[in-house]
């Protein structure tokens, strides 16, 4: 049976950090959760000497590439985590950097990034970002997938010669018959923003979705960036709200070369 949400922690190479490690796990107010919030940044600064870009593997070893999606980046810029985003499961990852940004917009705070010393407060339970339902939860994932699948083919150098190393590189990980069906048939789908648009069932799913494709292109590169402000526009995302999402995104990654990810 396909899970989205393993998947997706594949695709983003995220870490795993023990099952506190991912918010969805806990209630409000307990200990873990609170730890979690408080106490991230310097749990990894004394786990890792100080440098939370070092982390090995995931996010934090080197681009948002480090698990699936360097395949299909190939050589474009990618991102890596940095502070306690990097403790987080692939849908709590794009969940917390969506709320952080909301939360900051409807508060009417002027955009700007954060610093990754300071934690980031992951969305409460029960919510758009955070669903408690295992089925809510999956469908969330798989519409995150296809976001980041389709914004890595935004700047069509996804052509059949590129699929076909995509396809060779995804035999040689640990994904299963219904992981790589699933890849493949959204790589052969023709580009189409509206149906990634229209998965979106709340604002705060929209914001979601953009936060997930904002981590797979290369603001730098204008069709990418053409993409994004297409995206935006057919989310109906507010452009104070679409600054709020870069910058919160800015602050929690760094750019780096997936070139030099290793």
């Amino acid at each position: 049976m396909f899970d989205a949400k393993r998947l997706l922690d594949q695709f983003l190479g995220s870490q795993s950090f023990g099952s506190n490690a991912d918010p969805r796990n806990q209630q409000p107010g307990s200990s873990s959760w609170g730890d979690l919030a408080r106490g991230a940044g310097d749990a990894l600064n004394r786990g890792t000497g100080g440098n939370l870009g070092g982390v090995l593997g995931g996010f934090g070893g080197g681009a948002l590439a480090g698990g699936l999606a360097s395949v299909l980046l190939g050589s474009k810029q990618g991102r890596k985590l940095a502070g306690n985003a990097v403790m987080l499961g692939g849908v709590a990852v794009v969940g917390t950097l969506a709320y952080q940004a909301y939360k900051n917009w409807q508060a009417g705070q002027a955009p700007q990034p954060q610093q990754s010393s300071v934690p980031m407060l992951p969305p409460p339970r029960e919510t758009p970002f955070n669903p408690s339902s295992e089925a809510d939860q999956q469908s969330l994932s798989r519409n995150l997938l296809r976001a980041m699948i389709s914004a890595a083919k935004a700047d069509g150098h996804v052509d059949a010669t590129e699929q076909a190393n995509i396809f060779a590189q995804m035999d040689k990980m640990t994904l299963d018959a219904a992981d790589k069906a699933f890849v493949i048939d959204e790589l052969r789908k023709p580009l189409d923003i509206d149906a990634v648009a229209g998965a979106a069932r709340t604002p705060e799913e929209a914001a979601e979705i953009y936060v997930a494709s904002l981590l797979a292109v290369d603001v730098d590169n204008a069709s990418e960036r053409g993409y994004l402000d297409m995206l935006a526009a057919r989310l109906k995302l507010d452009p104070k709200l679409v600054a709020h999402l870069h910058a919160t995104v800015e602050g929690a990654t760094e750019k780096v070369s997936a070139a030099t990810s290793g």
